[in-house]
């Protein structure tokens, strides 16, 4: 009977050992496996990234042709205004010696005018009477016409200085400043009581206001040198703006710079992108952005991470799970790269497992 005992519980030490090495064995190879990645159909998009801001196509500055100070502001910042709306009034302001010339101009030219009137009635009766000649007529008649222009001039002088409101020929001049078109007030640059110089042939005159038609955007930034000789106008874009994280607005690549540009150590090149109106997104002028310009693209293709390839001597060859504890290395064909994804050409089918690459410790 002690016998049998005995022998059991040898038997059963014997098949515990027996699993303890085979399991334990099994677990250690399971450790030391290297993770699988699966082979399956994607999209790869290699796209070039630009960086820049968002700017109205068309921005206007808007200038008053009369000197003078603010004295009203119709439209504040924001505003949306249509074309020959009122958006503010400059009172003129004359200094008191400027007052007092234009007065006296025009009172000059007045008492010429005058007195011209008088000779005129003299002029044409000797003419008729053929006691002067013709050219001594249209010679007087050319000094009236000219007195009667300086008198005009004289009093469109002093109206613009006293009222600011004159009309030259077909042109009309007013303090009353008028949106030139359509859109919204980005910014204003004076307040209430500030000077205001007149937009000439000589000065560029004071921006009182910037105006802007926001249904027209584009974005201009800087593209890396690496990446332009793989672009060319027309190209779709996806911009994503830092102030709208959930949000991607789609625009066309219109202009690519001839000339580069230094830009922290690096050679760059200015772009301008397209921006139809976006209809969910509100766009602000001088958002920061960046744009993915989308060189190539390739959808429902064979794809597999790029890091488990590996590059030797022009060729790509990867590591392929065939059963328990068996890999074979195998040559496969590249295409598409998003430095993330590569596309296979050949070598693989879909459903295939691919070892990643064992990871280098650091001692």
């Amino acid at each position: 009977m002690k016998k049998k005992i005995l022998l059991s519980t040898t038997g059963i030490v014997v098949i515990g050992a027996a699993a303890f090495v085979f399991f334990g064995s099994s677990e250690s190879s399971n450790d030391t496996q290297l993770p699988k990645v699966k082979v399956q159909k994607a999209t790869i998009v290699d796209k070039a990234l630009a960086v820049g801001t968002i700017e109205p196509e068309n921005e206007i500055s808007v200038k008053s042709k009369v000197s003078g100070v603010v004295n009203r502001i119709f439209a504040d910042v924001g505003t949306y205004v249509r074309a020959g709306q009122p958006i503010l009034e400059v009172k003129p302001d004359p200094t008191p010696l400027e007052l007092a010339d234009g007065k006296r101009q025009a009172q000059l030219a007045e008492v010429d005018l005058v007195n011209l009137r008088k000779e005129r009635v003299r002029q044409e009766s000797l003419f008729k009477s053929s006691l002067i000649s013709a050219k001594e007529y249209e010679d007087f008649q050319k000094k009236y016409d000219e007195a009667e222009l300086r008198l005009k001039i004289a009093n469109e002088k002093l109206a613009l200085m006293e009222s600011g409101k004159v009309t030259i020929g077909d042109t009309q001049i007013e303090s009353i400043i008028k949106a030139p078109i359509d859109g919204f007030i980005l910014s204003r640059t004076v307040e209430v009581g500030d000077p205001v110089t007149p937009l000439s042939s000589f000065q560029e005159g004071t921006v009182l206001m910037k105006m802007a038609n926001m249904e027209r955007l584009i974005f201009k930034g800087t593209v890396d040198e690496i990446d332009v000789g793989k672009m060319k106008e027309g190209m779709e874009v996806e911009i994503r703006v830092g102030a709208l994280p959930n949000d991607t607005v789609h625009g066309t690549l219109r202009k690519i710079w001839l000339k580069a540009e230094k830009k922290d150590n690096a050679t760059v090149f200015p772009i301008e992108i397209l921006i139809p109106g976006a209809k969910n997104t509100v766009l602000r002028a001088g958002y920061s952005a960046n744009a993915n310009i989308i060189i190539n693209k390739k959808t429902d293709v064979l794809t597999i991470p790029e890091r488990v390839v590996t590059f030797r001597n022009d060729s790509a060859l990867v590591k392929v799970a065939m059963g328990v504890g068996k890999e074979e290395e195998r040559l496969i064909k590249t295409g598409l790269s998003d430095a993330i994804n590569v596309e296979v050409l050949a070598g693989l089918k879909e459903g295939e497992e691919v070892f990643e690459k064992p990871v280098k410790k650091i001692e």
